[in-house]
């Protein structure tokens, strides 16, 4: 028996979704708009399992103050809102006035809507403008993936002892390990890879959730 992780085929996936915290009428309601009205982009929305593992994360930290960068139609808000301590807010970031207009929506349904406050405009824009002391318990950064090295420089100094960052899409469908990887993203998701793991500020573990997940303590 070796030790690692296992490969997920499709029905062991599905195993995991369901001996988890299985996504409720809201979460799947949301999925299934999202797969319908965008099916070209539903691939960016971050996976059941990985929504259920940031909520419950989130309720670990004991976060209240929150921020996402990459927002899309409102699932990795709706988790990390979800797990917020009272008082809790969450501040999203995102460009586009379609994706968020849906995800408005499921907040709303959710009852969410005193927890989250939406800013539309470049990310990095938004983040410089924000207090630059230590204040932020728990950030999530799910958008451009060139742009993450400027997210991460911008949010470290801003987030306090034992805050965590969490980072999407760090494995890229597995291309990361490729040669000679032929899109910038990619290329540029290696770089950032490496980059967390030698910055003094932070300890991290790369976790094969979805499409990999980095979780970075500051120190």
């Amino acid at each position: 028996m070796t030790r690692q992780t296992l490969v997920l085929t499709e029905q062991l996936r599905d195993y995991v979704v369901a001996n988890g915290s299985t996504p409720d009428e809201i979460v799947r309601d949301l999925i299934e708009e999202t797969a319908r009205v965008l099916p070209g982009e539903a691939g960016m929305q971050i996976a059941p399992e990985q929504a259920a593992f940031m909520t419950l994360l989130t309720r670990i930290a004991g976060a209240r103050q929150a921020l996402e960068i990459g927002t899309f139609t409102g699932l990795s808000s709706i988790a990390i809102a979800r797990g917020l301590a009272e008082g809790g807010r969450l501040t999203c970031l995102d460009v586009s006035e379609e994706y968020t207009g849906i995800a408005r929506r499921y907040w709303a349904r959710a009852g969410l809507t005193d927890r989250i406050e939406l800013r539309l405009g470049p990310a990095a824009e938004t983040l410089a403008q924000l207090p630059g002391e230590p204040h932020l318990d728990l950030a999530f950064i799910d958008a451009d993936k060139t742009g993450y090295p400027r997210y991460w420089e911008l949010l470290v100094p801003r987030m306090r002892p034992g805050g965590l960052i969490l980072i999407d899409n760090v494995l890229r469908h597995g291309h990361v390990v490729d040669p000679s990887p032929d899109d910038a993203g990619t290329v540029a998701m290696v770089a950032f890879n490496r980059s967390v793991l030698e910055d003094p500020r932070v300890e991290s573990v790369l976790l094969p959730i979805a499409d990999g997940l980095t979780i970075a303590r500051r120190l």
